[in-house]
């Protein structure tokens, strides 16, 4: 909902702010008083390109500025979250445009800078407008299939094919990754192959190589180890006069003396430990020296093992570790090459499965399309025999999705949406081909268009914006309060803003305004004001 417009130096206007209110907003004035110019202000923050025509004269710039209330449209909540121009649970949404005299333009949404195009993609859909052929989303084809789906009462048949799509389009990924992943391990196995052998060959294990590397440091030093091990042995404990000896002595007086002073008896078992614990050195570096061996065929044996464990830890990873884990996932590829056949046969089972139930489902939903597009065409066409276009006729076109990719049915596009395109034609005159709603000729007649069209469907999408400038083009008297009647109906669930020149219009409307432009000098200015009750029986009088 539109809650406030604010526009400055734009065309004709000084300045002026507008505060408008939930159900029909009816704007009057004389001919060239400046009405449209708040439906070429509402293009602009909708998107449109912005021209330095529009900036007054005189002025550096033209500001327009409108305020909207989100109140529970979810999906334009989402798009501004999405796209980090609002927290996350904004309910308003500001959107200024600065055009300036230089013919550059400026866009902010929130308050924050944006891009043209980001800005009609976070408007889309918050406003109508049927105004000398600038139509938006029920002029949109794209958005047609959405409004019979609402009219058909199909979104949980719809949310169901979403779901079943989605659920194909991973079962097809999946056939096509089995696939080619296979082709790319056929094209492998052949390496695999040689590389698995290498390494089941040397079957490796884990801290092999660092055992390996300190027994080859002990058969590259051996003579050293058995000459120091050797010799410690000896003067430890076997040559005359070794220390263990000469501690034993030591040892044996302090212990006759502890017998004079028993204060010694501690010191004498330390110096008896220190022997046994020295014997015991002794006897493990005699038992050392004789084990090591001067093996030149083991050191080389010892080298040429750490040789190949070091290429294959090169080639493989770096580690162990790594090599043993290369080895277990060229198995896996290797295994996967050969049941590739039945892997791929329960893949293409799922993903048939899957294709049968999105078949089921977009085949019914097409069926209910077409039922109610007939149904809907005929509803929009009595609107409009109302509305004084007796010979006008709608067709809800459902058509085939043309494409000839794997995910389809009888050569129709599948997609979350189904099978179907949606488009609304009219023919407004007897004889004539229907044509799409964008293609009509006349203003008029397609701003009544677009005023039956959403008076069938009312209530049906996101309550929002309905602009209309045209809808009274060429029509008066019972026609005219029609038309009067059925947009305050469509105001009941949206909002209204009507440019009109008829009083059997203007009645009907919940807040009047009223353009009016004056001279001041040699400077013309236009302005708006809303009336109050005698203003409004004011206007109206002087409309009829």
């Amino acid at each position: 909902m539109l809650t406030c417009l604010r526009v400055k130096n734009f065309a004709i206007i000084d300045e002026l702010e507008v505060d408008f209110v939930h159900g029909m907003n009816v704007v009057t004035g004389e001919t060239g008083a400046g009405k449209s110019i708040l439906v070429r202000a509402m293009q602009l923050v909708l998107g449109a390109r912005g021209t330095p025509e529009v900036v007054r004269t005189g002025a550096k710039q033209a500001e327009v500025e409108a305020l909207f209330d989100l109140g529970e449209d979810e999906a334009m909540i989402a798009r501004l979250v999405e796209a980090g121009l609002a927290s996350e649970e904004p309910r308003e949404l500001l959107i200024r445009r600065v055009i300036a005299a230089t013919g550059r333009s400026r866009a902010y949404i929130n308050g924050r800078l944006t891009t043209a195009s980001q800005l009609s993609l976070i408007a889309r859909g918050i406003a109508d407008i049927s105004s000398q052929h600038q139509h938006h989303s029920l002029a949109d084809a794209s958005a047609h299939l959405g409004y019979l789906d609402a009219y058909a009462q199909l979104d949980d048949k719809r949310i169901a094919m979403g779901e079943a799509y989605a659920a194909l389009v991973e079962a097809s990924q999946a056939v096509d990754e089995l696939r080619s992943n296979h082709q790319s391990r056929v094209e492998r196995a052949d390496l695999l192959r040689f590389q698995l052998q290498e390494i089941e060959t040397l079957a490796p294990t884990v801290g092999e190589d660092d055992a390996l590397a300190t027994e080859q440091s002990r058969l590259r030093h051996a003579a050293r180890l058995v000459s120091a091990t050797e010799g410690a042995e000896r003067r430890l404990y076997a040559d005359d006069g070794a220390a263990c000896e000469l501690l034993s002595r030591i040892a044996t007086e302090v212990r006759d003396a502890s017998d004079l002073d028993a204060s010694l008896v501690p010191m004498a078992e330390q110096l008896e430990g220190t022997i046994a614990q020295l014997e015991d050195v002794a006897s493990d570096l005699g038992r050392y020296a004789r084990e090591v061996a001067l093996d030149p065929a083991r050191l080389r044996e010892v080298e040429e093992r750490l040789d190949a464990l070091d290429r294959a830890r090169r080639k493989y990873g770096g580690t162990i570790e790594a090599v043993l884990a290369h080895q277990e996932s060229a198995a896996a590829a290797l295994s996967a090459v050969d049941s590739f056949e039945p892997q791929l046969a329960a893949a293409e089972e799922l993903r048939d499965q899957a294709l049968a139930k999105v078949k089921t489902l977009a085949t019914e939903l097409s069926k209910k399309r077409k039922r109610a597009a007939k149904k809907l065409g005929s509803a929009i066409s009595q609107e409009l025999r109302s509305l004084g276009m007796g010979d006008a006729k709608v067709v809800v076109e459902v058509a085939p999705r043309e494409d000839s990719s794997a995910l389809a049915v009888g050569g129709a596009k599948l997609t979350r949406a189904g099978i179907d395109s949606v488009e609304f034609l009219i023919a407004p005159n007897r004889g004539e081909r229907a044509r799409p709603l964008k293609k009509i000729a006349s203003g008029g007649e397609l701003s009544r268009a677009m005023l039956a069209i959403k008076r069938v469907l009312a209530g049906l999408g996101p309550a929002g914006l309905y602009v209309f400038d045209e809808v009274d083009s060429g029509v008066g008297g019972a026609i005219a309060e029609a038309i009067g009647r059925k947009l305050a109906d469509v105001a009941t669930h949206n909002q209204v803003l009507c440019i009109t020149h008829l009083p059997q219009i203007a009645v009907f409307g919940a807040a009047h305004f009223r353009v009016q432009k004056e001279t001041d000098g040699d400077r013309t200015r236009s302005d708006i004001s809303r009336l109050d009750d005698r203003g409004r029986l004011e206007e109206v009088a002087r409309m009829v």
